[in-house]
């Protein structure tokens, strides 16, 4: 059996694509690595910024996404996906449950946040530990928080949060900071933050919400505990893209190099969502991926003369 297409990945990108796909008519498989759908939605406590559907939790819109696609017919599959391979016309993906053939294949695996890898940091996550500022920074108007990082991502939201928290600590291991000197500018200019230099988080204390953090000073070997309502996480992202990069174009950072049409290097392979190379890596930027790469799949069969009937 060759199927129409092959979407690797079940976040919002990958169900999008999913829901998409199937009101297209396409022979389409899912197969996800987790065995939940959703992707790094899950792990948000609550969604703000999503339209129409203000504080719903991530885990239900993950839910919501994977019933929508459901109700259309999509089938999913539990594996992890370890080759692709370009035959032309037709391309094989190698699972850990078996090898597939396929017209096309879009890839929607999404990045994955550094972590600290402390105690705390996974039984708090969505209760006050947050890789992302922009999604969950609302939820702490008037409140302590912590980032952590020194890059231009932890310097530009601890400048975002100092919008509406009453006080922003940026913890950095070192003496100096890695962002753009124009973004120090800014930082040195918000008297709602305050850094604190060569330290790092050894610890996320809380109970059903993120209460302290416990801070090393790298040189003194001091230990503090510095109260907080929430901590942002900012020590770098990585594109869940190893396993393609021998075929696929990416940027440095392993981003595989595609626009919003989801089109790469290698005919009939797509990238959508988190994965490629974009300015805004958000839920509704990954839907609208998930959306744009299905109308290329279909001028793709198009044109290669693999008509369907859509």
């Amino acid at each position: 059996m060759i199927y129409d297409l092959i979407i690797i990945g079940s976040g919002p990108a990958g169900l999008s694509a999913a829901i998409y796909a199937m009101r297209a008519k396409m022979n389409t498989l899912v197969i996800e690595q987790s065995g939940v759908s959703g992707g790094q939605v899950l792990t948000t406590y609550e969604v703000d910024n999503y339209p129409a559907l203000p504080g719903i939790s991530g885990y239900e819109l993950g839910m919501k996404m994977r019933e929508h696609a459901d109700k259309l017919g999509a089938v999913f599959m539990d594996a992890g996906v370890t080759n692709i391979i370009n035959d032309g016309k037709t391309k094989t993906v190698v699972t850990t449950n078996g090898t597939y053939e396929t017209r096309a294949i879009m890839i929607a695996t999404g990045a994955a946040h550094a972590k600290l890898n402390v105690p705390g940091e996974e039984t708090l996550a969505g209760m006050g530990v947050s890789y992302c500022a922009t999604c969950d920074g609302a939820f702490f108007r008037d409140k302590t928080t912590v980032v952590v990082g020194g890059g231009d991502v932890a310097v530009e939201d601890a400048i975002f949060l100092a919008r509406f928290c009453k006080k922003v600590y940026l913890v950095h291991r070192r003496d100096s900071l890695r962002a753009a000197k124009i973004l120090q500018e800014r930082l040195d200019e918000q008297e709602r933050i305050e850094v604190i230099w060569n330290s790092v988080v050894t610890e996320i204390q809380g109970e059903e919400q993120v209460e302290a953090v416990q801070l090393k000073d790298v040189i003194t070997g001091e230990e503090t505990k510095l109260e907080t309502q929430g901590i942002f996480i900012a020590v770098g992202i990585h594109p869940n893209s190893a396993v393609f990069m021998p075929l696929l174009k990416t940027d440095k950072a392993g981003y595989i190099d595609a626009d919003e049409t989801g089109i790469t290097n290698i005919p009939g392979i797509f990238a959508a969502g988190d994965v490629r190379t974009k300015q805004l890596r958000q839920i509704v930027t990954a839907v609208a991926d998930g959306a744009n790469a299905i109308t290329s799949v279909q001028n793709y069969f198009l044109t290669n003369k693999n008509e369907k009937n859509i």
